[in-house]
């Protein structure tokens, strides 16, 4: 049971980064133009609110479903010592659900939907961090250049991120056609985006020749770096092609995963 609480946290933490990427990408970020009601009138979406609000509110129902999943792990983790990341991750949830009414309430304002990612890769990491201790692996780390690499990777991975986070902000799909962007010119974020990302697939290169012996790390790194090229291909793609929005989710999919394969190399590089 415990086995499959950790992968449903870090699945569904995952998983609502994709549907709010899906809310955004169809416009439907005000299909509920009110928190924490759907509208002034009702707790669920009506009609007159159309597929948009459908969408919206199915991201928010979406909330109760992890809510439930971190429950359900604090419950069975509650007399280990990983109780007390269980009970982090469950006081996540409605700090994410109150962070996404703001959103709404300001009218899908670029920081706070940035914000909102924010926190969700901080939950992603949480939740790589307990399946890590769930199965607590016999650790093959290497102090000096291995470990450095390792956290360098770390670093400049969620830099990019953070760079992706500001270049959504400044791009065309907002959340509703009526949403203001951050004011930045979107061509040369896009740059500032790539520079961390392509350290970042270098220095994986050269952690998978410092850890060529090492099966866990090679396994680990060898996911990060297909994540990135994939990544990559798809960010060159969007950009060439004037950001369509199907590939733009393909991104924030891939995004998320990242955020948890970065912790997972780092975890994966700390010495016996």
């Amino acid at each position: 049971m415990r086995k499959f609480a950790v992968w449903s946290t870090l699945v569904s933490q995952i998983l609502i980064v994709v549907t709010g990427g899906v809310v955004r990408l169809t416009g439907s970020g005000l299909g509920c133009p009110t928190w924490p009601r759907c509208t002034a009138e009702s707790l669920v979406t009506v009609q007159a609110q159309g597929l948009h609000g459908v969408i919206e509110f199915a991201n928010r129902l979406l909330t109760f479903a992890l809510l439930i999943i971190a429950v359900f792990t604090v419950v069975l983790f509650w007399k280990t010592v990983q109780r007390a990341l269980a009970i982090g991750l469950l006081a996540g949830i409605p700090a994410q659900a109150v962070l996404g009414g703001l959103t709404v309430l300001t009218g899908l304002n670029p920081w706070l939907v940035g914000a909102h990612f924010a926190l969700s890769a901080v939950l992603i990491a949480l939740s790589s961090l307990l399946v890590w201790r769930f199965y607590s692996p016999g650790l093959t780390g290497r102090s000096g250049l291995p470990r450095i690499t390792s956290v360098a990777i770390t670093i400049t991975g969620l830099t990019s991120v953070v760079f992706g986070i500001i270049v959504t902000g400044a791009g065309p799909h907002a959340g509703d056609a009526k949403t203001p962007r951050n004011g930045l010119d979107l061509e040369v974020w896009q740059h500032y985006h790539s520079y961390p990302a392509y350290l970042t697939l270098a220095l994986v290169l050269l952690s998978l020749v410092l850890y060529r012996a090492d099966k866990l790390n090679r396994s680990i790194l060898l996911g990060l770096l297909a994540n990135l090229v994939i990544q990559a291909v798809i960010g060159v793609a969007q950009a060439r092609l004037g950001v369509p929005a199907l590939l733009v989710g393909f991104h924030v999919a891939g995004a998320a995963t990242l955020c948890s394969l970065l912790w997972f190399q780092l975890f994966a590089s700390k010495v016996r």
